[in-house]
């Protein structure tokens, strides 16, 4: 399989997991929280080196630095997702009260404080209000980062061109 066979794949599970969340969202009546806002964002950031890797299709260098920038967004989703984990974990007495929307939020508070408010989570981050197979919606976010991760690494590290296998 190709670099950019691989960058394609993660494209499309990118988009695909996108989909998903905009399903939930609007179909299943889902309201996202803060941080599922940013988990978004990390797939945006993941699918959108994927698709310059599929577009420029590089070789040697070029693959390890996809991969490196594919390694480090999806490390910085991770990082959220378990930061939302963590939330969801804490005793009743011990959850952050829940907060406004972020559209509201947009509108009315200055960027940087949006974004340290979403970085820290709110009550409504903790509540767990889907499952598939005992994962909630971030356990399920941090398993596709965890992926991504290893895929970024062994692009990295392989740093494999057009006629070399990536994986």
């Amino acid at each position: 399989m190709t670099s950019r066979t691989v960058f394609g794949l993660v494209f499309l599970v990118c988009a695909a997991l996108l989909g998903v969340a905009f399903y939930m969202e609007y179909v299943m009546g889902l309201e996202p929280c803060p941080l599922c806002w940013l988990q978004r964002f990390g797939f945006i950031g993941a699918g959108l080196v994927a698709l310059l890797g599929l577009l420029h299709g590089p070789s040697g260098l070029g693959v390890r630095i996809y991969g490196f920038m594919l390694a480090v967004i999806s490390g910085v989703g991770l990082a959220l997702a378990g930061r939302q984990l963590w939330l969801q974990s804490l005793p009743a007495d011990q959850v952050p009260a829940c907060g406004p929307s972020v559209d509201y939020m947009l509108e009315v508070l200055p960027f940087f404080e949006v974004l340290s408010t979403a970085i820290r989570g709110t009550g409504d981050c903790a509540e767990v209000v889907w499952r598939f197979l005992g994962l909630s919606i971030p356990g399920w976010t941090a398993v596709f980062f965890c992926v991504l991760i290893v895929v970024g690494l062994v692009l990295l590290l392989r740093g494999s061109g057009q006629e070399r296998r990536a994986l």
